[in-house]
């Protein structure tokens, strides 16, 4: 399954109704066919998505829904999907999500209406009120513009009350998914923004290491009487032996340690399909580290299954790397948060976005200057 668009109506942190696209919305040219990948006919996806936007601009709450989305779309239960949170309190909250199925050759969209009830013993759970779902056919599509539009079409599958086997809070999709034989790898990386710590005892690729430390020699995982043994050697020293993937962080940089962790799940994304999911790319990554990750995605040579980055960031000399538009997705929180494609602010592909960004002409992408003048003058007043 490919996830082409998601709207949402409902959620309490978003000023406006949620609706981001994942093909691409721009014209497609001959030589950007390399950067995308195709799904059919004149139909391709961006397979590097990045949501830029200012400190507590609201990219993580973007990112939650998207993997609440996924999780649906995977007939996880909602209330064991990590992102559930991004729901709150809401009573009445409307995903549409709009998928490809590539098995069944279907663009198909599901409408799951989620509701919240809150108990002294449990806290908030979720369940699932309504849902529906249409699909049809790829060779239906004529146009762009008609690729999801179901005007007219009746609902294949719906929740009707009677499924007594199904929890409250899974999708009908368990039903889809069993005939398709379709569920997508998700990779979440939003616990690990700021915590560094290797969740897999797995042997780490050679290629990844070399690359982000040449000073490692080896790193290894070996069982023993059902413990983990790690062991590090660099070159010219002796090897260094630990049984706790921690210790780890007292020889590695913090950088090393993400990438081990970033690019060995990216890898089995760009072998699989799927999706990779990181908060603050930036974080302990230099330029050259993040911008190698965006353009594996962006190799059609190597990503020939059509994994997806979703990546959130601050730097805006990232969106530089960008080819196209649509793509980037500007975020902004002005009491309420609200995400826009860049395509549908910066028509033209040739300005150089970071100097759009920067400058302040996309409008909230900027601290404000009141803030920054009050800052200014306490740092100036601070006792000495």
């Amino acid at each position: 399954m490919k996830l082409l668009r998601i709207t949402a109506d409902g959620l309490p942190l978003f000023k406006e109704k949620f609706d981001i696209c994942f093909y691409a919305q721009q014209r497609v040219s001959e030589d950007q066919k390399d950067i995308l990948y195709p799904l059919f006919s004149n139909i391709y996806l961006n397979p590097a998505n990045g949501f830029i936007g200012i400190n507590a601009s609201g990219k993580t709450s973007v990112l939650k829904v998207i993997l609440l989305s996924l999780g649906i779309l995977n007939n996880e239960p909602i209330n064991h999907i990590e992102s559930k949170d991004i729901l709150g309190n809401s009573q009445k909250a409307v995903l549409n999500i709009f998928f490809y199925s590539e098995s069944k050759k279907e663009i198909c969209h599901l409408e799951t209406t989620i509701t919240s009830r809150q108990t002294k013993a449990e806290g908030i759970t979720y369940r699932i009120l309504s849902e529906k779902l249409w699909s049809k056919l790829a060779e239906e599509v004529t146009t762009r513009k008609s690729l999801l539009d179901f005007d007219g079409k009746e609902p294949v599958m719906f929740r009707s009350g009677q499924e007594d086997f199904l929890s409250d809070d899974v999708s009908i999709m368990i039903a889809h998914n069993k005939k398709s034989k379709e569920n997508m790898k998700v990779v979440n990386l939003l616990q690990f923004t700021n915590i560094n710590v290797l969740p897999f005892s797995d042997n780490i690729p050679a290629e990844v290491i070399t690359y982000l430390d040449p000073t490692i020699e080896s790193l290894q995982f070996e069982e023993v009487d059902q413990k983990v043994i790690i062991r590090l050697k660099f070159r010219g020293k002796e090897e260094i032996v630990m049984n706790n993937p921690i210790q780890l962080n007292n020889y590695l940089s913090s950088g090393t340690v993400k990438g081990m962790i970033t690019f060995t799940l990216a890898q089995e994304v760009l072998k699989k399909g799927g999706y990779i999911v990181v908060d603050e790319i930036e974080n302990h990554f230099n330029k050259e580290i993040v911008t190698t990750l965006m353009r594996f995605f962006m190799d059609s040579k190597l990503n020939k299954n059509g994994g997806i980055l979703f990546f959130s960031t601050h730097y805006p000399e990232l969106l530089d790397e960008y080819d196209r538009n649509d793509s980037i997705f500007i975020v902004r929180n002005r009491n309420g948060i609200t995400v826009e494609n860049l395509s549908a602010i910066l028509k033209r592909n040739d300005i150089k976005k970071s100097d759009a960004y920067q400058s302040g002409f996309l409008e909230g992408t900027t601290p404000m200057y009141e803030a920054h003048m009050r800052l200014k003058k306490s740092m100036i007043a601070a006792p000495k």
